[in-house]
């Protein structure tokens, strides 16, 4: 019984400990320093971030973000994050003079927690493609996003779609972020590789239950927009 007891004193602490928070950064080069850039960041990541601080570097292919570089350092755990502190000047005059001098003045940074219980792949459980749809909320209505991402969860299944669901924290906008993980590569988003959602969501929850989604979707969101990401392994942390 004692034994008990202490297990369960230590639930929280257990919790606490989670490595769920993943910091994403956006930056895009001058058109003309690309390639230079590229090499910076290889250079920086390789030495700089390793452990919770590891970078994985993807190229933005499709939308409002088209030539910039995605960055994700992580997972780690907001505790971790507090008790980082300053990453020293070495670390901060190697972004600086080596590879920020070949950036725009364009970029933004966010922090987003993973959600296990709306997702259906691990958070360490990566691919090289990824769609990613970001989903904003009308005022009050977080609740009620997530409540669809939980219903999109079981066509999720029902598909064997890999797909992490994310909440940004303290980012902007509150926003709900789902990323499909092409494991197949993207000839999952050619037609006829899967039967259309609306059609497998029917399936699952009764013939026109698509329509009344579409209904709750447009009383709760008040944006969305979807990009796909590659994975660069050679810019990543090795």
């Amino acid at each position: 019984m004692k034994k008990l007891f202490l297990f369960v004193m230590f639930i929280p602490l257990m919790g606490m400990a989670q490595k769920n928070v993943l910091n994403a950064t956006r930056v895009f080069p001058k058109i003309d320093k690309a390639l230079e850039f590229e090499k910076a960041l290889m250079a920086h990541a390789k030495k700089y971030h390793k452990g919770d601080w590891t970078w994985r570097v993807y190229e933005i292919q499709s939308g409002p973000d088209f030539g910039g570089y995605h960055i994700t350092e992580g997972p780690t755990s907001w505790e971790a994050l507090d008790s980082r502190g300053n990453l020293g000047v070495e670390h901060n005059n190697d972004w600086n003079k080596e590879v920020a001098i070949y950036l725009t003045d364009r970029g933004s940074s966010f922090y987003f927690d993973y959600n296990d219980s709306l997702s259906t792949v691990k958070l360490s459980d990566w691919a090289d493609k990824i769609l990613i749809n970001h989903m904003y909320a009308k005022p009050g209505m977080i609740g009620n996003v997530t409540e669809l991402a939980s219903k999109l969860k079981k066509v999720w299944v029902e598909g064997s779609e890999s797909v992490a669901v994310y909440q940004a924290n303290s980012s902007g906008a509150p926003q709900i972020i789902t990323a499909t993980r092409l494991k197949n590569g993207l000839k999952e988003l050619a037609p006829g590789y899967k039967k259309p959602l609306p059609e497998r969501y029917n399936a699952i929850y009764g013939a026109g239950s698509w329509d009344r989604f579409l209904e709750d979707y447009a009383k709760c969101v008040e944006s969305r927009w979807s990009e796909i990401i590659t994975y660069r392994a050679d810019l990543s942390s090795k």
